[in-house]
């Protein structure tokens, strides 16, 4: 160990299934040695951040509105007839849920 050149030596413990990922990706290069992978993978691999924050809003507005024709799906069942206003309603939900899909779409480009 004297003699090496490079003396630090890092862990990282993985689960069975990561470590068959790990392999199946090594198997992709041209290499065996899994140091010389892990070391190009830490230093040269990238790191992918994906701001979801649209997404997550996107989603509590969806189940609110899922929570809402829920609400208008139970009356009807309960009541039997469909009034003009339950349909209004419900046409306004999808129109909140595609404007919300024009809205993230358009701050995804």
């Amino acid at each position: 160990m004297a003699n090496r050149k490079r003396k630090i030596v890092l862990r990282v413990p993985v689960t069975p299934e990561e470590r068959a990922l790990i392999q199946r990706k090594m198997a992709q290069l041209p290499t065996r040695n899994f140091s010389a992978y892990a070391r190009k993978m830490l230093i040269d691999g990238y790191v992918i951040h994906i701001d979801t924050t649209d997404i997550r809003a996107q989603t509590a507005e969806l189940q609110k509105i899922g929570v809402n024709v829920n609400q208008i799906a139970k009356r009807l069942n309960a009541l039997g007839p469909v009034y003009a206003q339950d349909i209004e309603d419900i046409k306004g939900a999808l129109a909140e849920i595609w404007q919300l899909q024009r809205y993230i779409l358009s701050s995804q480009r």
